[in-house]
């Protein structure tokens, strides 16, 4: 059984009620009012945030609005002395093929760094893999209409941030953003936000995908956004059945928490369609209109409500296990299996009667990448995302189609 300090206990480090409100203030309360906290927006209205200096281009009319960004440029979202904290974050570029919107990096620098805490693609920041966004909302981050691209979760900062994006695709393009960030204190302890981009493509037999690795506690998982590129094997008829398990603090071999599944993962079961929640779901489930699994899929789960915490690391793996319907008369699946130690769960299930013989769960390889998002208390580098690896075989299918906005803004840009 869970014990906790009683609170007349000396020992009791629970803080008090009007404590914990003063130490994490809500600025969800429209009722609060705060002026430690001091506005401010980044645009290319406004490049440098300064107050009172917003919208000069063109004597204030619309004259500044975006920017044409060129093949293999850097650009300065923001540069911000603090303390403070971006509360909002919007961008958009043009609908473009797969493989050039997954080729936009950005990245966030804190307290005068010269290495990033947040180096990933672009638009899976903002939950949308594979270089496809559709349109979903989330508690934290959304795509309206697969194109105006959100993200609300709060990136606080002791001294200084910097948000850098880099073309590095071979298209120019237009980039409209703005960020909406407060000045004013912050908690001493308060948790930095750091993200890293992972693929493996395709991953390894029996050796479990890793969402996140290495990042020193005391920390938060707040989540991930996740992509799976469906890689064909005739013999499955289902991906998703491996288990997302987070080794935490002095975990070894076995982890404290495991999930059952990974549709389960995502809160929905029997399968996975396209749905979205604020805490979780799957707005990406994409494959030729006559295949039995789709190719691209992409869900997120962010641990708001039920917080996942570290004091020292925390490694967070899924794994790559799948559904194996074996038809009646064809044992010889079952057989090829099992004899290339594939079986996992034990054994396979026979079934007495009916179209199928044999039912079982067996380990399969599949193209994974994943975006994972902390809060460390110490300001980190992460590894920088390798945009080349992350946009390979990503590349448009016959069976896509470009979306008329494609289509109509590519004579534009």
């Amino acid at each position: 059984m869970l014990r906790y300090p009683h609170p007349s206990c000396p020992s009791s480090t629970r803080p008090t009620t009007a404590a914990a409100e003063e130490r994490t203030p809500s600025m969800m309360d429209p009722a609060r009012i705060d002026p430690t906290q001091e506005v401010r927006t980044l645009s290319f209205e406004n490049p440098d945030g300064a107050s009172g200096c917003a919208g000069q281009a063109a004597n204030g009319r619309k004259g500044a609005p975006s920017r044409m960004i060129a093949p293999g440029e850097r650009i300065v979202l923001g540069d911000m002395d603090g303390p403070g904290r971006v509360r909002h974050f919007w961008l958009t570029i043009p609908p473009m093929p797969p493989e050039v919107m997954r080729r936009v990096r950005l990245e966030v620098f804190y307290d005068g760094a010269s290495e990033p805490s947040l180096s990933v693609p672009c638009l899976d920041f903002f939950g949308t893999p594979h270089g496809r966004p559709v349109a979903f909302t989330s508690s934290l981050v959304a795509a309206q209409e697969g194109r105006g691209f959100n993200c609300w979760i709060p990136m606080p900062f002791r001294r200084r941030i910097r948000l850098e994006l880099t073309n590095e695709s071979d298209r120019r393009f237009p980039l409209y953003y703005q960020i909406t960030l407060t000045l004013g204190p912050v908690v001493e302890d308060i948790g930095i936000l750091h993200a890293t981009f992972r693929r493996e493509n395709p991953t390894e037999l029996r050796r479990d995908f890793v969402i996140t690795d290495g990042l020193r506690g005391p920390g938060r998982f707040l989540g991930a956004s996740i992509g799976v590129r469906v890689l064909p094997d005739p013999a499955f008829t289902w991906y998703g059945e491996g288990e997302v398990k987070m080794f935490i603090d002095d975990d070894d071999a076995f982890p404290t928490w495991c999930g059952t599944g990974l549709e389960d993962y995502v809160g929905t079961a029997w399968g996975m369609g396209p749905h979205h929640t604020p805490w979780q779901g799957s707005p990406l489930v994409l494959g030729p209109p006559d295949a039995t699994l789709p190719e691209f899929v992409g869900f997120y789960r962010w641990h708001l409500p039920d917080p996942i915490a570290f004091r020292e690391r925390i490694r967070v793996t899924l794994q790559q296990i799948g559904a194996v319907a074996v038809p009646r008369g064809e044992s010889a699946i079952r057989q090829a299996l099992e004899a290339e130690g594939r079986v996992a769960g034990g054994r396979f299930h026979d079934i007495p009667e009916g179209p199928l013989e044999a039912f079982g769960i067996c380990e399969r390889q599949d193209d994974v990448c994943a975006t994972a998002f902390l809060y460390c208390h110490e300001i980190q580098p992460v590894e920088r995302v390798d945009l080349e690896h992350a946009a390979a075989d990503i590349e448009r299918r016959d069976w896509e189609e470009a979306s008329p906005f494609e289509r109509a803004l590519g004579l534009l840009f």
